[in-house]
């Protein structure tokens, strides 16, 4: 998949603002806590400077829709965890987007610091994934920070939990913007999981 053109469109703090233009393209969601390197992975991915990159915790506050190869949206998702706008705000934005009125997502995109353990608001998340079948996959960045063997230690405790909680293992990968690594993997699966889009589009309920 080459992107060749990126289009920002909106940006949204109520589910009803898109809910009129949002069904004509398919959507990949970006997810993830505060500081967890969400809108730098976007930037990466797209090679243009798209979205904000701050060192100030909750700096995405809405839901930012951007336009790619006028065939997609990349949908960059408000972080949780810490907010300058109230949390329970932020998480019913959140919410609202994944299980109340969507039916458009390919993929969502979780990332998680790889250098901590399991935090409670990434696990409820991923356990609210599984109930509702919504695709995703876990993205664990900043792998920069530590040696390999510590981040493999720390993935594989992440697994574990999810793994011994019996909810689906989603597809996972490792990425270092800073290093200019994992770009190709994410863009490979998302062509595949694209494909499989299509697919259920043209065969129903498969």
């Amino acid at each position: 998949m080459k992107i060749f053109s990126v289009k920002f469109k909106k940006s949204v703090v109520d589910i009803n603002q898109y809910s009129n233009h949002r069904y004509i393209f398919p959507e990949y969601a970006f997810a993830g806590r505060s500081n967890v390197g969400k809108s730098s992975l976007i930037n990466y991915i797209v090679n243009k400077k798209i979205a904000n990159v701050s060192s100030h915790l909750g700096s995405t506050r809405y839901i930012n829709y951007f336009l790619i190869n006028r065939k997609w949206y990349l949908i960059d998702l408000p972080g949780y965890g810490y907010s300058l706008r109230k949390k329970n705000d932020i998480q019913k934005l959140v919410n609202n987007y994944l299980f109340v009125k969507n039916n458009k997502i390919i993929s969502l995109f979780l990332l998680i610091d790889s250098r901590m353990f399991i935090q409670e608001s990434d696990f409820n998340l991923i356990k609210k994934l599984n109930d509702n079948k919504i695709n995703f996959c876990i993205v664990f960045t900043k792998i920069d920070k530590m040696s390999n063997l510590t981040i493999d230690k720390n993935i594989c405790r992440y697994i574990n939990v999810i793994k011994n909680n019996k909810l689906s293992i989603p597809t996972w990968f490792k990425v270092s913007v800073k290093k200019k690594y994992g770009r190709k993997n994410i863009i490979r699966y998302m062509e595949e999981q694209l494909s499989i889009y299509k697919q259920k589009l043209i065969i129903p309920n498969s």
